[in-house]
């Protein structure tokens, strides 16, 4: 598996990926592909205390480049919080930004990457403000296989005052590489590669029935699907499996790359205020809205359904159209029985009495619910609401 790569030069799309056991090891190499000297890394707390980092912060002194390491990006971060990352790290001079850690870390690398040389703060990026070009390259080495954020155009940040996360989306944000190397993910916690992975599906189940998907998604969609129905239980099960991770990361990989020319949609639509309002993990948020949407959504593209299952290897010869559907909303809930994906909603503060206000958040999401295959009303949001919290009770 070590040393495969990949090149796609299309605007939008990530332009190399590095993938197998041990390819972060040529991290040094890569950085001087670039001609870089300068490198600030980004990371978070709980990779760096776990030594993730430590062996590329060996290749990149043992090779004389220079490295400011930021390790303080918080679960979720806020747009202050980005925003004081960034002011820290400026007068680095970074030419080249270095992300290792989990979605969090890796969105934040991107806005900092975005915002170096650009004079420009993260309110800018969400007033709508974009530069003409990113001046710094970026690179990107995911620690868990669920965001796709290394494929991504998109960042997300918590602002408070709205009690909801944004996306900020650019171009420009899509990293120049991404590096895959399986022996980072090794002994992930079981909880945490759960709800990961089952966020890399909804990406990739997402974006194949958006209104905005396409053939270029469509096939990184299907070929992520199988990777993960093949792999995820089995990842889940043994943290060691590293052919289950090397899949699942290249699963999550695909879903960001089908992100970039689709969209994900009403399950991340009505997950952002759980995760906004409630500080729900934003895996696991996903994770207990989907089998709900996905159910909701099933008249409206039955045939897509039948795609999905089949690239699930369910066993769909000589069923009609809507045993099939039916059967894929069937798996998508034994998925999370399996992975013992749940979560106490009532201790959250999420209760009947608060369906209203999600609703409310929910459906400023429009930038995702224009792309569902259906038209979610109120109504239907509120419907899945109140079957949500009924469940996780």
């Amino acid at each position: 598996m070590g040393g495969k790569e990949a090149k796609m030069a299309a605007i939008g799309l990530i332009r190399r990926i590095v993938e197998g056991c041990g390819s972060l090891d040529n991290i040094a190499a890569e950085v001087q592909a670039f001609g870089a000297q300068h490198v600030l890394m980004v990371t978070d707390k709980g990779v760096y205390n776990l030594g993730l980092t430590k062996g590329a912060e060996t290749a990149l002194q043992t090779a004389g480049i220079e490295l400011c390491i930021e390790s303080d990006v918080p679960p979720e971060p806020t747009q202050a919080q980005v925003q004081a990352i960034f002011d820290k790290a400026a007068g680095f001079k970074a030419d080249l930004v270095l992300a290792i850690g989990g979605g969090s870390a890796m969105d934040t690398a991107k806005l900092i990457a975005l915002m170096l040389q650009n004079d420009l703060t993260v309110q800018d990026l969400l007033d709508g403000k974009r530069p003409q070009s990113r001046k710094v390259p970026l690179i990107m080495v995911p620690t868990t296989a669920g965001t796709g954020s290394e494929a991504t155009p998109n960042a997300i940040v918590l602002v408070p005052e709205q009690n909801l996360k944004i996306g900020i989306v650019s171009d420009l944000m899509v990293c120049d590489t991404a590096i895959l190397d399986a022996k980072l993910t090794q002994g992930l916690p079981p909880a945490i590669t759960a709800n990961t992975g089952i966020d890399a599906l909804c990406h990739l189940m997402e974006c194949y029935i958006s209104k905005k998907h396409n053939p270029l998604s469509d096939a990184f969609c299907l070929r992520g699907i199988s990777l993960i129905a093949r792999s995820l239980r089995r990842a889940y099960t043994d943290g060691n499996d590293l052919v289950a991770r090397a899949d699942m990361l290249l699963a999550s990989c695909f879903g960001g790359i089908a992100i970039a020319g689709s969209s994900t949609v009403g399950i991340h639509a009505l997950s952002y205020p759980l995760g906004g309002r409630y500080h729900i993990p934003h895996g696991l948020s996903n994770a207990i809205l989907m089998p709900y949407i996905m159910e909701e959504n099933a008249p409206c593209c039955i045939e897509r359904y039948g795609d999905i299952a089949q690239a699930m290897g369910l066993a769909t010869s000589g069923k009609s159209p809507e045993e099939v559907a039916q059967m894929l909303v069937s798996e998508l809930y034994a998925f999370n029985r399996d992975l013992h994906i749940h979560c106490d909603l009532k201790a959250k503060g999420i209760t009947l009495e608060v369906v209203d206000e999600l609703v409310t958040a929910a459906a400023k999401v429009t930038r995702l619910l224009n792309n569902n295959p259906k038209d979610l009303s109120h109504e239907d949001m509120k419907r899945i609401y109140c079957r949500l919290i009924a469940d996780n009770a």
